[in-house]
C-alpha cells in the first residue's frame, strides 16, 4: 500500500515539475499574457492561461493514451531513455542562452486567424491547439516517463501525471499573471527571458539526471 502510495505521488510530483518546466519558456501564451495582462488586469491573464492548461492536459492525455504503452521492450526503453537525455539537453540548451522574445509559433497564429477566438480563454486553447510541437513533445515526454519507471504502466499512475503536469502549468500562470498585471506596463520582456533561462538550467539538470541513469545502467551491463 505504502509503495503504490509512494508511486502515485512520485507520478504526481513529475507531473508537477513537468508542467512547470514546459510552461515557463517563452511561448505563443506566456507573450499573450505579457502583451495583453498588463492593459486588461490578472483576470483576462489567468483565463489565458486557463484555456493554454486545458489543452496542454488534453495533448499529454492523447501522448499517454496512444505511444506511452508502446516502449515496452528493452531495447525500445533504452532508446526514448536516450531520446529523452537528448531533448532535455537541447531544450535546456536552447532555453539558457536565449536572449530575446521569439515570435509567435506561425501554426498558431494561422489557427488563431481561423478560428478567431473572443474571450481570453479560447485564446489560450487555440494558441496551444495550433502548436503542433507541444503534442509531440507530450509524446516524448510520457513514453520517456514511462521508460524510465517515474510513471507507472497503469491508468491510475498515468492520472496522477498528468494531474500535476495541470497544477504544475496552472500554478505558473496565476504567478505569471499576477506578476503581469501587478507591474503593469513595468514588465519587461527580458525577464520573461530570464525565467526561461532558469527553466533553461533546470531542464539541464534533468538531463544529467537521465545522463547519469543511462552511464550507470551502461556501467552494470
Amino acid at each position: 500500500m505504502d509503495q503504490t502510495i509512494g508511486a502515485l505521488l512520485l507520478s504526481w510530483f513529475v507531473g508537477v515539475l513537468s508542467g512547470l518546466l514546459v510552461s515557463i519558456p517563452v511561448g505563443p501564451v506566456n507573450i499573450a499574457i505579457v502583451n495583453e495582462g498588463a492593459h486588461r488586469g490578472f483576470k483576462w491573464a489567468l483565463h489565458i492561461g486557463l484555456g493554454s492548461v486545458v489543452m496542454e492536459v488534453i495533448y499529454c492525455t492523447i501522448g499517454f493514451a496512444g505511444f506511452s504503452g508502446m516502449f515496452q521492450s528493452r531495447f525500445l526503453r533504452a532508446t526514448l531513455e536516450l531520446v529523452s537525455f537528448l531533448l532535455m539537453l537541447f531544450l535546456g540548451l536552447k532555453y539558457l542562452f536565449l536572449h530575446s522574445l521569439s515570435a509567435t509559433n506561425k501554426t498558431a497564429e494561422q489557427v488563431e486567424h481561423r478560428l478567431h477566438p473572443h474571450t481570453a480563454f479560447m485564446i489560450g486553447f487555440v494558441r496551444v491547439l495550433g502548436n503542433p510541437g507541444v503534442l509531440l513533445g507530450w509524446i516524448t515526454i510520457s513514453a520517456a516517463f514511462v521508460a524510465h519507471e517515474w510513471v507507472s504502466p497503469n491508468w491510475i499512475s498515468k492520472l496522477a501525471c498528468i494531474a500535476g503536469v495541470g497544477m504544475g502549468a496552472l500554478a505558473w500562470f496565476v504567478l505569471l499573471s499576477r506578476l503581469v498585471s501587478h507591474s503593469g506596463s513595468r514588465f519587461s520582456s527580458q525577464t520573461l527571458v530570464r525565467m526561461s533561462q532558469v527553466s533553461g538550467a533546470s531542464l539541464l539538470v534533468m538531463a544529467i539526471v537521465i545522463g547519469s541513469r543511462i552511464i550507470d545502467l551502461l556501467a552494470h551491463r
